[in-house]
């Protein structure tokens, strides 16, 4: 498998640290399947250029999604998307805060910068369906 670029977008005019935001992101290409298991990432420097960032904040990133086994360094490869699948979700009885509160800052966000929940709905829809789910 390639490296994978231009994958990730960071807004550093963002209240969330760039740090947060990266992490967030890698987490999310892999959930929606842009990133899948095996696919190798950019070094640290190419990420750190791209997206204009301190190195030692990619590295970071890099190194807990390691320990937290999401990612992989195999030694003069390269980082790579962990090859095990992620753990078993916790039953959705379980994870309800947990949705609810990330919908309301979701929400909270949107309303910052001037979208009502009418637009975050149909874009969310939009999103969806572009998924094919």
């Amino acid at each position: 498998m390639g490296v994978v670029t231009g994958l990730l977008t960071l807004d550093h005019r963002h209240p969330t640290p760039l740090y947060a935001q990266l992490e967030r992101g890698i987490r999310a290409a892999i959930a929606t399947g842009r990133l899948a298991a095996g696919d190798r990432l950019p070094t640290v420097r190419e990420l750190a250029v791209e997206l204009k960032v301190n190195a030692n904040t990619v590295a970071r990133v890099y190194l807990d999604l390691e320990r937290g086994g999401v990612l992989q360094t195999r030694r003069g490869a390269g980082t790579f998307v962990a090859d095990e699948p992620a753990p078993a979700p916790k039953k959705s009885g379980a994870r309800e805060p947990e949705l609810r509160a990330l919908v309301q800052r979701c929400l909270d966000e949107a309303a910052v910068r001037g979208f009502s929940a009418d637009e975050v709905l149909r874009q969310l829809k939009q999103s969806i369906a572009k998924q094919g789910g």
